[in-house]
C-alpha cells in the first residue's frame, strides 16, 4: 500500500469518477490510475469500485466504508509534513486562505499586510468563492483557512470559530427619495424598500439569506431587479440608477463611494457573523496561527486549539 494508491482512490471520488481528470489532477496517466486502483484493490481483497466495462461509475459498500479511511490516511500524512515542516523552517512555506468575494475585499486587506510584514517569507495564496466553495475547499485541503458568513457553520467536519459580526446597509444615490426621507428622519421601512427595485447579493452571499427572511416574515414581495457575488458591482449598478442597493455595511466607504449615500438598515434584517473555519483534525503551522490572530484578535492558538480538539457537533443555531 502507497499514498499514491490512496490519492488515486481519493481524486476519483472527488472528481466525479472521471479517470481522466484523476490523471491531470495527479500529474500521471490514466492508466496509471486505473492501475493503482486495482492494485490497492487486490492488496486489500475488495473492490472498492463499481464498474461499467473500464468506467469507473460509484463506490461499492466496502468502497464507501473504507473511503474516510483513507481520507483520514492521506490528512494525517499532510500533517505530518506540516509537522516537520514547521520545526524544520518555522517561518516559510505556503498558506492558503480560502474567502468569499466580500470578506477579501473589505475585512482581510489589513490582517494580509499586517501579516506580510511580519512574515515575509510564507508565500500567501488567497482564494475566493461562495461559502460553499469555500467550505469545499477546506474539506478537499485545497486551503488552510476559510473567511465566509454563517454557512461554514453547518459542516461537522469544519471548526466554525465566530471573528465579528456585521450588519446590512441601504445604497442610493444622492438625492433618491430614501435618502430623502432619512434626512427627514422617517425610519426606514421593508414597504418603502420594496416600492423601488432592489439590487443585492446572490443567495447564497454575504448575508442574502437574512434579506430574504425578513421581507417573507413581512409578507412583502420585493422586486430584486439585479444580483450579484459582491458589493463592487452592486453600487456600480445603484449608482447608475437601476435600483436601490443591499450590501454589507463594511462594503461603503464615504470618501471612495462618495456618490452614493448608505441608510443604516441593521433594524431591518438579522446580524450576520462572519467565521474563520479550518478543517477538522487538520495541523496548523505556527505563522497559520500568527495569521488567525492577526485577522481575528480573540482567536489565540489556545482558543483555536481547543476548537479542534473539540467533538464535531453542527452549530443548529444560526
Amino acid at each position: 500500500m502507497n499514498f499514491q494508491q490512496l490519492r488515486s482512490v481519493r481524486e476519483a471520488v472527488r472528481r466525479g469518477f472521471n479517470l481522466t481528470e484523476v490523471a491531470h489532477a495527479l500529474h500521471t496517466s490514466q492508466p496509471g490510475v486505473s492501475r493503482q486502483i486495482r492494485e490497492l484493490e487486490d492488496e486489500l481483497g475488495i473492490t472498492l469500485f463499481v464498474r461499467a466495462g473500464k468506467r469507473l461509475t460509484g463506490l461499492t459498500e466496502p468502497g464507501r466504508a473504507v473511503l474516510p479511511i483513507v481520507e483520514r490516511l492521506l490528512t494525517e500524512a499532510g500533517n505530518l509534513q506540516r509537522a516537520g515542516e514547521d520545526f524544520a523552517r518555522h517561518d516559510s512555506g505556503p498558506l492558503a486562505i480560502a474567502a468569499t468575494h466580500s470578506q477579501a475585499r473589505y475585512a482581510l486587506p489589513t490582517a494580509v499586510r499586517d501579516f506580510r510584514l511580519a512574515h515575509p517569507n510564507v508565500q500567501l495564496a488567497l482564494h475566493q468563492g461562495s461559502p460553499q466553495q469555500v467550505a469545499q475547499m477546506l474539506l478537499d485541503g485545497a486551503a488552510d483557512i476559510g473567511i465566509a458568513t454563517e454557512a461554514l457553520a453547518h459542516y461537522p467536519g469544519l471548526v466554525a470559530l465566530p471573528c465579528y459580526s456585521w450588519t446590512h446597509s441601504v445604497i442610493v444615490p444622492h438625492g433618491h427619495p430614501l435618502a430623502q426621507q432619512a434626512d427627514a428622519q422617517q425610519p426606514l421601512t421593508l414597504a418603502r424598500l420594496a416600492e423601488h427595485p432592489l439590487i443585492t447579493y446572490d443567495a447564497g452571499y454575504t448575508g442574502r439569506g437574512h434579506i430574504d427572511e425578513a421581507f417573507e416574515r413581512a409578507g412583502i414581495a420585493p422586486q430584486i431587479a439585479l444580483s450579484a457575488m459582491d458589493a463592487d458591482v452592486i453600487k456600480t449598478y445603484v449608482e447608475l440608477g437601476l435600483g436601490v442597493g443591499i450590501v454589507a455595511s463594511i462594503a461603503f466607504d464615504g470618501e471612495r463611494d462618495r456618490h452614493l449615500r448608505a441608510i443604516d438598515a441593521r433594524h431591518l434584517f438579522a446580524v450576520n457573523m462572519t467565521r474563520l473555519a479550518i478543517r477538522r483534525g487538520s495541523y496548523l503551522r505556527r505563522y497559520a496561527y500568527d495569521f488567525i490572530e492577526t485577522f481575528a484578535s480573540p482567536l489565540t492558538r489556545s482558543v483555536v486549539e481547543q476548537a479542534l480538539t473539540a467533538p464535531a457537533v453542527e452549530d443548529d443555531a444560526l
